[in-house]
């Protein structure tokens, strides 16, 4: 069953011993091949309710590389669901075979309608819905990124009693529905940083709809120019945070909440003493569609 596993391990990052901080990934990324760090989450009580409720597909949302996309489709092979996928960006209709996640999910049985992404707007009304249904019949709706109030239960089941001797404990945000978890059962001792991959203030009301503490905080600095932006000083961390830790980063989401932990470092937001936890949610399947970018535009890749 795709949901029997253990708790995730906590490795710790070398760090200059005269900062004082300890510094450790939960490695969320090792829960699944496929389904990974916080899709396996946010999908886990929304297959269950979709099961129980007898639903046979799927339906959800996503760009070009979409990490939710990946592990819908693999989840749905995995347990026998139909899925579908509506994708922004009506001219991606036909190079699926030249993008690694949308490959992917073909190949894990998903059904696709590309959008315009004016349409792809409408995602959340009621009568752009009422048409998908015409088209593809009953299905359960996963939202894009997988956020509601199902996600947000799994994501509460991220931190163990092991870490409650943690300050802080930081992620990247994307919707909102993993920090959400993570404040809802993080002790109020502790703080929470959320490291937005997105530009804009929007993502506080959003988390707003989900949190039951406060002891939480947005650092809006690390975004790099918006979502899947990237450039060579990133590239760069990355490589370089592999080669001393061994643990891969993804461009989108954890490289950049890990760039910001170690850059608040050297410039000590953090007291000494501090202990630290960052939640690697995954997304590796996403390095082999930004190399490409990156590649096509002769900048180093991503190892």
């Amino acid at each position: 069953m795709i949901f029997d596993f253990e708790n995730t391990v906590n490795e710790q990052v070398n760090l200059p011993k005269e900062k004082g901080i300890e510094l450790f990934v939960k490695r969320e990324d090792k829960l699944h091949a496929f389904v990974s760090g916080n899709k396996y989450r946010k999908l886990k009580y929304n297959l269950l309710q979709a099961e129980k409720s007898g639903y046979k597909t799927l339906l959800t949302f996503g760009g070009a590389f979409s990490n939710h996309i990946a592990a819908v489709a693999s989840a749905g092979n995995i347990i026998g669901f139909n899925t579908i996928g509506i994708i922004r960006g009506a001219e991606l209709e036909g190079r699926i075979s030249n993008n690694s996640t949308l490959n992917f999910a073909k190949q894990n049985g998903m059904q696709f309608k590309f959008v315009s992404r004016e349409l792809y707007r409408n995602k959340r009304s009621e009568s752009f819905l009422n048409k998908l249904k015409e088209v593809f019949g009953d299905f359960y709706l996963i939202p894009e990124g997988g956020t509601n109030q199902l996600a947000v239960k799994g994501c509460e089941e991220i931190l163990t009693s092991e870490d409650k001797t943690f300050d802080y404990i930081c992620c990247a945000v994307g919707t909102g529905g993993t920090i959400s978890g993570l404040i809802n059962c993080s002790k109020p001792s502790q703080q929470v940083l959320g490291f937005p991959a997105l530009k804009g203030d929007f993502l506080k009301e959003d988390i707003s709809k989900f949190a039951t503490q406060t002891n939480w905080e947005l650092i809006t600095d690390y975004h790099f120019g918006g979502y899947a932006k990237i450039n060579e000083e990133l590239v760069a961390f990355i490589n370089q945070f592999k080669s001393d830790n061994q643990i891969s980063l993804d461009p989108v989401y954890t490289g950049k909440m890990l760039f910001g932990i170690k850059d608040l470092i050297n410039k000590n937001y953090f007291p000494k003493g501090s202990k630290i936890l960052a939640i690697h949610t995954g997304g590796l399947q996403g390095i082999e569609g930004m190399n490409t970018v990156l590649k096509k535009k002769n900048l180093p890749i991503i190892i």
